[in-house]
């Protein structure tokens, strides 16, 4: 039992040690990984277009 105490004591100073997010940095990395995905998203969906067109002119 003893053990335990110590363990749920050691977790809450690690925990006050954690720095959350703002919430005007959680939106601003929200944005930046939404444009990645997008941005990542068309260029792969240009490549299959691509991709396509070739296969199809070939057969």
């Amino acid at each position: 039992m003893e053990k335990l105490i110590n363990y749920v004591n050691h977790a809450k100073i690690e925990l006050s040690k954690v720095i959350f997010p703002t919430k005007m940095q959680v939106r601003q990395a929200f944005f930046a990984v939404f444009v990645v995905v997008t941005v990542v998203s068309l260029f792969l969906a240009l490549i299959d277009l691509i991709m396509s067109a070739s296969l199809s002119a070939l057969i």
